[in-house]
């Protein structure tokens, strides 16, 4: 499944600006998601991130958003911060700590981002949702795409399928994080991470 060219045809067929939410992970993730979103949709940027260890790491990454957001954009896209509730996300990968990088314990992690950025999403009566989280070239785009199409159904909101590491979207947000001098982490955020 070409899920980069899934989302061009959904951009293809829009006749308005809608509202999207995404959630974004960190400030070089977000600078090239940015870039080709900001074009089509109305955006807030969704900053859920309990997995990210530790605190002050989560604190880092979330200035380097807004950092990105007051160099590039003007201030015209708002920023929400979500809740850090690290505790609920270790139980919730509890049993998990030892899966390998890119395994179970991640994809379990996808799903408890996404559902949080889908039910604000729909709560808040935005059109759609998405995450920065394909732009990786260590995230599953597959996998976070068949969370997205399930939440999508189970909430009744649109998810706006992407792999946004297609036509070099890594190496934009590498050019990106240069240009405005982004911090870029050397592990994805969990203390599992970490090591």
């Amino acid at each position: 499944m070409n899920y980069n060219l899934l989302m061009e045809e959904e951009i293809k067929s829009l006749d308005y600006r809608p509202k999207l939410l995404l959630h974004v992970c960190c400030g070089p993730c977000s600078s090239a998601v940015l870039e080709v979103l900001n074009k089509y949709f109305d955006i807030t940027i969704y900053y859920y991130n309990p997995n990210t260890y530790p605190y002050s790491e989560f604190k880092k990454r979330l200035d380097q958003i807004v950092k990105l957001i007051n160099d590039g954009y003007d201030n015209k896209i708002n920023i929400i911060e979500g809740s850090y509730d690290d505790e609920d996300f270790y139980k919730f990968v509890e049993g998990h700590e030892s899966d390998r990088e890119g395994g179970p314990r991640c994809h379990l992690c996808y799903r408890y981002r996404l559902d949080a950025t889908c039910r604000f999403a729909k709560e808040n009566n935005y059109d759609y949702f998405c995450t920065t989280l394909s732009v990786s070239p260590y995230k599953n785009s597959k996998v976070l795409n068949e969370i997205g199409k399930e939440l999508s159904k189970k909430y009744n909101i649109k998810y706006l399928y992407s792999d946004f590491k297609k036509k070099d979207g890594y190496k934009r947000s590498i050019e990106l994080s240069n240009k405005y001098k982004l911090y870029r982490q050397d592990y994805c955020g969990c203390k599992y991470s970490m090591h």
